[in-house]
């Protein structure tokens, strides 16, 4: 028998005016659906805590000894205005599970009822939205990308109304920390900096204990946020991530990447893909998610301005072009086999995205056939997906004239690339049939693409590498997916 997890409730203890005490409301006759155990693994969490008598610590029933829940409150701009008291409107953070090796991870389950911050919603989740959140930040994980993680997903019998009525559901959430920029803000905005002060107290001394001790702990802390975000939001991009909803209130100050809703990963190479269909402007397009990462940033660093000089602020956000270009010129050179800088590099990054946006060419599918390429072939498997063969057998001799500055040999540039670009990643068609099958009671194909999702840098075959069918080219996901 293994112990029950050890449980801490800093956020409760420490910053007293920053929640609402309530327990999860739970389900009608809920079920646990499946769970990851891979990620239960690294818990240490044993088997029985996944047996049906433990239904209800997934379900909102049972509390584990420890556990204090509470309700977070926060605020944000939501499409660039300032949307004002927000909060855990259906999410509940149980506790702190505290790891025999020092590391903290909330648990925070999503779909846990009505709460103070529900405003007009009814603080449920369903199934659909379920079973995205939990396949899109695992799939996240595995290639490499900060995320929260998932580690169950629990069905019922409760009636829940979206567009039709769904089946209601729970996901439990797993990140380090669920602190977002609009918890500074939401203390700015009341006028109580001192409130914003003491929570960049909490979270330095929770998440950057290095630091606590430094004077200009601040600024050096302010830095590393701005660095985190830069370098998520430019992995996204590498792999071809649309979030969909990039508020404040969905930020991370960790550098996460959270609030699975919207999201979409490129089928045809669409750099103004706009995957949220509530996003009427384009404001979280695909090629505009940088752009939004430094306007969240400014948003957080006038929260901070109480207690960090404006001058400090303003030349750390002037870091962040720099540190979103050198994580993404890193992993594009990782993928395009450079293991080395040339000057001409990024012409020949910049044509290639020109192709591929021209012939609406499939991101991930053009990468991963890139990486067969032998540098002294001209022969290549990913001509046949060009219908201008001139345009790509140009810029193919071209880039296989660069790869021999290399100096490497195929087979060692080819293992960078296949750890660079995968083979399988989560296609909303992929999700959707997934999801499909659950709501008719076959948990299968989640197994088997959640699977597939953890290992996308393997030789996968078959249709999880397609492009989508006719049916899977036009879905629709929004706000409440």
């Amino acid at each position: 028998m293994t112990d029950n997890p050890v449980f801490k409730n800093s956020w409760h203890d420490e910053l007293a005016g920053f929640y609402s005490e309530l327990s999860p409301t739970p389900l009608r006759n809920p079920r646990l659906l499946y769970h990851n155990r891979q990620l239960a693994s690294e818990l240490g969490l044993g088997d029985e805590l996944f047996d049906a008598a433990y239904t209800g610590v997934w379900s909102g029933e049972t509390l584990l000894p420890g556990m204090q829940p509470v309700a977070q409150v926060y605020s944000g701009h939501q499409f660039g205005v300032w949307a004002g008291q927000l909060g855990d409107g259906r999410g509940i953070l149980l506790g702190e599970q505290q790891l025999s090796d020092g590391r903290k991870f909330d648990w925070h389950m999503k779909g846990a009822g009505l709460t103070p911050y529900s405003r007009m919603g009814d603080g449920r989740a369903v199934l659909r939205s379920t079973i995205r959140e939990f396949l899109a930040s695992e799939a996240m994980h595995a290639l490499g990308i900060p995320t929260t993680r998932a580690l169950t997903i629990v069905t019922s019998e409760t009636p829940v109304r979206r567009e039709t009525t769904e089946q209601g559901a729970m996901l439990m959430r797993i990140a380090e920390s669920h602190v977002r920029f609009g918890h500074f803000e939401h203390f700015y905005y009341r006028r109580e900096p001192q409130k914003v002060q003491q929570l960049a107290d909490y979270v330095i001394a929770h998440h950057w204990p290095q630091l606590a001790e430094r004077p200009e702990r601040y600024a050096l802390w302010f830095r590393d946020v701005v660095e985190r975000t830069a370098s998520t939001i430019a992995q996204w991009q590498t792999v071809g991530f649309a979030h969909g909803v990039m508020n404040t209130d969905n930020m991370s100050i960790l550098g996460l990447t959270m609030d699975y809703g919207p999201y979409g990963f490129l089928d045809d190479y669409q750099p103004d893909l706009i995957c949220n269909h509530s996003d009427h402007q384009g404001r979280y397009a695909f090629d505009n998610q940088p752009a939004v990462g430094l306007w969240n940033l400014q948003r957080l660093a006038q929260s901070l301005s109480p207690f960090i000089d404006v001058d400090v602020l303003n030349d750390t956000l002037d870091h962040y072009q720099f540190a979103l270009m050198r994580t993404f010129g890193a992993k594009m050179r990782a993928k395009l086999g450079f293991l080395t800088e040339e000057k001409a590099d990024n012409d020949l990054l910049t044509e290639l995205f020109a192709l591929m946006s021209k012939e609406r060419s499939d991101y991930t599918r053009t990468f991963r056939m890139l990486s067969q390429t032998e540098q002294n072939d001209a022969a290549s498997p990913l001509r046949d997906e060009f219908i201008d063969r001139a345009a790509f057998d140009s810029w193919f001799t071209r880039y296989r004239e660069r790869l021999q500055i290399e100096q490497v040999s195929d087979a060692q540039r080819q293992a960078v690339m296949n750890s660079a670009n995968p083979s399988v990643v989560l296609r909303n068609w992929l999700a959707q049939r997934a999801i499909s099958a659950a709501e008719a009671g076959d948990i299968s194909e989640v197994a088997r693409l959640h699977e597939a999702l953890s290992q996308p840098f393997a030789d996968h075959k078959g249709d999880l590498t397609q492009r989508p069918p006719d049916w899977g080219k036009h879905l629709e996901v929004s706000c409440s997916s």
